[in-house]
């Protein structure tokens, strides 16, 4: 069954109710509207990776990407109240109401995901 799932991926990613993937744009040129992009499977490893870079929050939007479509994810979500990145678990409390029913204490519907990020 291990070969399946790693042939297929992570489970969860076959949820339509959850992002396929994240997407962090980073301005380079705002006159130009210029941006990289960084991504992650998980929201927690993308965060992860942009303070590992020490990438501002003010410099980034955050992207929800689906199968179908993408949407912005509220970039408050991931901050502490002095605006700098959420470490876990905290992210994971602060995300809860977010994604209700797949982040609860002892579960995380993202667990069969890798956190690791990749970007310019």
């Amino acid at each position: 069954m291990i070969w399946v799932e790693s042939l297929l991926g992570a489970k969860s990613k076959y949820d339509k109710t959850l992002p396929y993937t994240y997407e962090a744009r980073v301005t380079v040129l705002e006159w130009e509207e210029a941006y990289n992009s960084y991504y992650a499977d998980t929201i927690c490893g993308l965060i992860d990776y942009l303070r590992e870079k020490n990438i501002s929050p003010d410099q980034v939007t955050l992207h929800e990407i689906y199968q179908d479509h993408e949407s912005l994810l509220e970039i408050r979500y991931c901050l502490d109240n002095h605006d700098l990145w959420l470490g876990r678990p905290r992210l994971c409390r602060s995300l809860q109401d977010h994604y209700k029913g797949h982040i609860e204490k002892g579960h995380c519907s993202f667990e069969d995901r890798s956190r690791v990020a990749c970007g310019p």
